[in-house]
């Protein structure tokens, strides 16, 4: 499997591509070539285009939630997607609308105007993307210091309620040494994700995890998390898009982590 960082807050010194405070990730596993998110923008296609990716060649689109640095590149794929159409793998509440305030955060694009085009596969439940990556759904509760937190309102029926990001999922890779977890924000909590890979897969031992792990404060929940990290004995780390500079600082005093950007390539096997 190789991934490779189309869209991220960072990009690196010498190296010309655009970045933004979002995240877009691009997958291959076989016959398989996933996206994973697409941005605030068309930051993603722009970055692909100077990577030599051919998008067009995409077979399926994941979602990680419905916020709109993640889904902000839907407004764009028509120009891609002429000839094959990717199916679209989401969370059934990913396109339900959101705001925090009076700003929008969801999705500018509905289900509705997407499965005119598109196989649109709308699911709770673990999916496999390929013979080797799992979209994992709806993420449950695992441990008792990542309970879910509220990110402003989302419109489930007539009116605007509280959202706990419910949508907030995550891809697995099954390698040969373990498991690869692969993340947009993780607004679930980066453990719960790591915890129900393992339920999903049935495989215990954690390789690497790359993506937003939603850390900010140095507080309870950050220690916990470097605790579960080392109990776990993960061998590299990738934080990225929604990780403070003090989040990182304090993960990699205690364990080494990797710095990200777009156009970072990894190969899992």
């Amino acid at each position: 499997m190789k991934l490779t960082v189309l869209v991220d807050n960072n990009v690196y010194i010498d190296h010309y591509y655009l970045g933004e405070p979002a995240l877009s990730f691009y997958i291959e596993d076989g016959d398989e070539k996933i996206l994973f998110d697409t941005g605030y923008s068309d930051v993603f296609k722009k970055n692909a285009d100077l990577l030599n990716i051919d998008l067009s060649q995409v077979t399926k689109l994941a979602l990680s939630h419905g916020h709109n640095d993640h889904t902000g590149g839907l407004n764009t794929i028509s120009s891609i997607f002429t000839k094959q159409k990717p199916q679209i793998i989401a969370h059934p509440l990913a396109f339900c609308p959101k705001k925090e305030g009076e700003l929008i955060i969801g999705s500018n694009i509905t289900k509705e105007e997407l499965q005119i085009d598109y196989d649109l596969l709308l699911t709770k439940e673990p999916v496999k993307l390929s013979p080797n990556i799992t979209f994992l759904g709806e993420i449950p509760e695992l441990v008792d210091f990542e309970p879910r937190k509220q990110v402003g309102e989302t419109k489930l029926s007539e009116v605007f309620t509280p959202d706990y990001v419910l949508d907030d999922s995550a891809l697995v890779f099954e390698g040969q040494d373990g498991i690869y977890i692969i993340t947009g924000c993780s607004h679930s909590g980066i453990s719960n994700i790591c915890e129900y890979a393992k339920q999903v897969t049935g495989i215990q031992t954690i390789k690497s995890v790359i993506g937003g792990f939603h850390l900010f404060e140095d507080d309870s929940q950050l220690d916990n998390t470097i605790e579960y990290f080392k109990r776990n004995q993960i061998d590299a780390l990738y934080p990225c898009h929604c990780v403070s500079f003090q989040a990182k600082a304090k993960i990699h005093y205690e364990l080494p982590i990797e710095e990200v950007g777009v156009g970072l390539q990894i190969e899992w096997h």
